[in-house]
């Protein structure tokens, strides 16, 4: 797979995780990438969505002001910063790329995405 999720564990509510997408094969900067997760008997939701090529980034309303999205060029990455966890925010947590370079996102669903890592496990509990 051309993305690989990095750095998910098991935190105490309040606590804080940095989650890293890590690409191979391509730039990642160019590409829209996404960031989803999924709890267990609950639906896909999407997290986050940075452009490509520095542009704009998307945060769900349920994440705005906790989680925050960068680029790391030089690893070839996207770090997915979590803090003020809470136990709804358990899931595993996925990475997606676009397939085309330079494409915007128009919202926290990278609508653009379709390739994805096989995700990482974070559960936030006491």
């Amino acid at each position: 797979l051309p993305l690989e999720e990095f750095g998910g564990g098991l935190v105490q509510p309040g606590g804080s995780l940095r989650l890293s997408c890590i690409g191979t094969g391509f730039t990642m900067d160019y590409y829209p990438i996404g960031w989803f997760r999924q709890a267990p008997g609950k639906e896909r939701e999407g997290v986050a969505c940075v452009s490509g090529n520095g542009g704009r980034i998307y945060y769900a309303e349920s994440v705005k002001g906790r989680f925050t999205v960068t680029r790391d060029n030089a690893e070839n990455a996207v770090l997915l910063q979590m803090d003020s966890l809470n136990p709804e925010d358990t899931a595993v947590y996925f990475c997606t790329v676009g397939s085309r370079p330079l494409e915007q996102c128009s919202g926290h669903v990278c609508d653009a995405c379709s390739t994805s890592g096989r995700g990482t496990q974070v559960t936030v509990s006491s």
